[in-house]
C-alpha cells in the first residue's frame, strides 16, 4: 500500500513539473517573438534612413554635376558613374564617393528618372515594399509623405534647393 502511494505522488510531481516546464517554453516563445518582432521592426527603420541619406547624396551630387557644366547650358549625367568621375574636366572632378548600394534592397542598381536624352534627373530605390516611415519628412523629402512603396522616393534636384559650393579640384 505504501508503495503504490509513493508512485501516484511521484507521478503527480512529474505531471506538474511537465506542465510547468511547457508553460515556461511557451512564455519563452511568446516573448521571442515579440522581441523578433521590434527587432525587425528597428531594422527596417534603420533602412529607412539609410535610403532617405544615400538619397540625398545622390541629390546632391546631381544637383552639382548640373551646376559646374561647363559653359551655359546645364547637363545632367548620362549613367552614375559620371558622378564619380566627371569626362568634361580632364582633371579628377567627383560629386560623389561610391555608387552606393539601395539599403533597401542590397543592390547596386538603382531605379533612374532619364529625361528624352538619356540624361539621369533622378534615382530611386526599386522595392515594393511599404514604408515604415510616412510623415514627418525634411523639407527636401517632403513629397514623400504618405507614398505606398520605396520606389515612390525618387531623389532628384528641386530648382533652388541645393546651392552649388565651389568643389576642390582632386
Amino acid at each position: 500500500m505504501k508503495m503504490r502511494s509513493h508512485q501516484q505522488r511521484w507521478s503527480r510531481q512529474v505531471g506538474f513539473t511537465y506542465l510547468g516546464l511547457m508553460a515556461l517554453i511557451a512564455i519563452m516563445g511568446v516573448t521571442l517573438a515579440s522581441v523578433g518582432e521590434v527587432w525587425y521592426m528597428a531594422l527596417k527603420r534603420e533602412k529607412e534612413q539609410e535610403l532617405l541619406f544615400v538619397g540625398n547624396q545622390f541629390r546632391r551630387a546631381l544637383d552639382l554635376y548640373s551646376a559646374y557644366t561647363p559653359g551655359q547650358a546645364r547637363r545632367q549625367p548620362l549613367s552614375l558613374e559620371e558622378l564619380l568621375r566627371d569626362p568634361r574636366y580632364p582633371g579628377t572632378q567627383r560629386y560623389l564617393r561610391k555608387i552606393y548600394p539601395d539599403p533597401i534592397t542590397g543592390s547596386p542598381v538603382w531605379g533612374l528618372i532619364k529625361g528624352p536624352g538619356g540624361e539621369i534627373y533622378g534615382v530611386h530605390s526599386l522595392s515594393e515594399d511599404e514604408p515604415l516611415k510616412q510623415g514627418n519628412f525634411s523639407l527636401a523629402d517632403a513629397m514623400f509623405e504618405n507614398r505606398k512603396r520605396y520606389s515612390d522616393w525618387v531623389f532628384m534636384p528641386t530648382p533652388g534647393q541645393l546651392k552649388a559650393r565651389p568643389l576642390k579640384r582632386l
